[in-house]
């Protein structure tokens, strides 16, 4: 059986690859920029470990023995559906795996927002860390004391909670309805985003949920608020936070994630001093890709002997 594990990997992540397979098991490395070497590898592969570029039914296509799908993650919204039903193709993915590295980096997102941490770090560097406008510090705050509107309540919300609410904030949260088990504070969306300070988002990317993060849900926001995306960046229209943070309607955002990725360095919040920003890696740790690869694994070894697959989708 061969695998394409869709994504660049460090000398000790193709190590690791190396280690975890199983002798009947063949993985090659394909980094997502490199199109020529991926058509060539799908041309005789079973398995395509996806990460984050788009599995389109040309690439499906390229694939005559393909058979299973598997996302590294949670969100199979890259992954065009339809053509994978239409191939009979097994779509996969791993649920929780990568929950506790995007709580932890959604909770970085909002101290570094808070406190501006980026900015002091780039003054500190270049030598000007003691002689910042002291107005600047007008707007540095803590997270204790706070109200977080989590959008969204599935295992990251969860994780969070708990952890927000022993630093002090007073925590909320939307979904499709109230859950028995949540320690957070159910509010309809409207409700949310005008009692919160932070909000962050944390739920899938679907045709109900696409763009639902604009302009008017903007302005039901606190004037001077914080917004953290570690979710889908098509969640947000980028245009309507753009001008929210041009007049100050939103203080500061959080991003990992874009309407469209890679992104463009000509972006404008790129160029925007009260926005932080990283690319796609809230989920990518070690830990992370260690409980990822086993699922991948075991999804293999199921894919061989003939029985259910985990985590199915399709």
């Amino acid at each position: 059986m061969r695998a394409i594990f869709h994504y660049a990997c460090s000398q000790d992540l193709s190590a690791r690859l190396a280690s975890l397979a199983p002798p009947w098991l063949e993985i090659q490395s394909c980094p997502e920029s490199d199109d020529a070497r991926l058509h060539d590898l799908l041309a005789n592969t079973d398995v395509l470990l996806h990460v984050l570029k788009p599995v389109t039914a040309r690439v499906m296509d390229a694939a005559p023995g393909l058979r299973l799908i598997q996302k590294i993650g949670v969100g199979v919204n890259t992954i065009d559906l339809e053509h994978a039903r239409r191939r009979g193709l097994a779509v996969c993915n791993m649920p929780g795996t990568n929950s506790r590295a995007v709580a932890e980096a959604t909770l970085m997102l909002m101290l570094v927002t808070l406190r501006r941490a980026h900015k002091l770090d780039a003054a500190t560097r270049g030598g000007d860390g003691w002689r910042l406008d002291p107005a600047m510090f007008d707007d540095v705050g803590e997270i204790g004391g706070r109200t977080v509107g989590l959008v969204g309540y599935g295992a990251v919300a969860a994780l969070l909670t708990p952890v927000l609410t022993a630093l002090g904030a007073r925590v909320l949260y939307t979904a499709t309805g109230p859950k028995p088990e949540a320690l957070a504070q159910w509010r309809d969306l409207p409700e949310l985003l005008a009692q919160s300070d932070i909000v962050s988002l944390h739920l899938p990317l679907t045709a109900a949920t696409e763009g639902m993060i604009d302009g008017a849900a903007l302005a039901r926001m606190k004037r001077g608020a914080l917004l953290i995306n570690t979710a889908r960046g098509a969640l947000v229209d980028e245009r309507a936070l753009i001008e929210a943070l041009r007049c100050g309607q939103l203080r500061a955002v959080g991003l990992d994630v874009y309407q469209q990725e890679p992104v463009s360095s000509d972006l404008p919040l790129l160029k925007m001093d009260n926005v932080v920003v990283q690319p796609h890696v809230a989920w990518l740790t070690a830990e992370t890709l260690e409980r990822s690869l086993a699922v991948a694994m075991e999804n293999c070894r199921r894919l061989r002997d003939g029985v259910g697959l985990l985590h199915r989708v399709l």
